[in-house]
């Protein structure tokens, strides 16, 4: 159960960075200097990704199904990239990589807890009936 919430938050803050990108593009944020046709192609090509990327990520996460933690870990990874290895161009954002690192950990380590559980129901107990 607390998988599923947390999967959830995950989902929230991806529709929270989707709405972020969708306002800049159409200019709603950033006093309109963010505007698809006013970006130079680098950040185009990366906000409009990231604009499509992240709701089918909340989607997906929202609904529990398999495909919504690989939707986000392409997402983050797209934005990670981006921010890392382009901070020329786009800006250095420490505190984004350390971020999704914690989401990815925290997934991790309850995957392995859920895989632990499921061990331990499949062994035979001798107090069994």
């Amino acid at each position: 159960m607390l998988f599923g919430w947390f999967l959830r938050l995950v989902s929230a803050s991806c529709f929270w960075f989707a709405l972020n990108y969708w306002a800049m593009l159409i200019g709603f944020s950033h006093g309109g200097a963010g505007r698809f046709d006013l970006l130079p192609p680098e950040w185009r090509a990366a906000a409009t990704a990231l604009a499509v990327v992240y709701p089918v990520a909340a989607i997906g996460l929202w609904l529990l199904v398999s495909w919504g933690p690989v939707v986000w870990v392409v997402a983050a990874a797209i934005e990670i990239a981006v921010h890392e290895f382009y901070p020329g161009i786009f800006g250095a954002r420490p505190l984004l990589f350390v971020l999704h690192g914690a989401v990815a950990v925290t997934f991790v380590l309850f995957r392995a807890a859920l895989f632990y559980q499921r061990l331990q129901a499949r062994k035979v107990r001798v107090d069994s009936p």
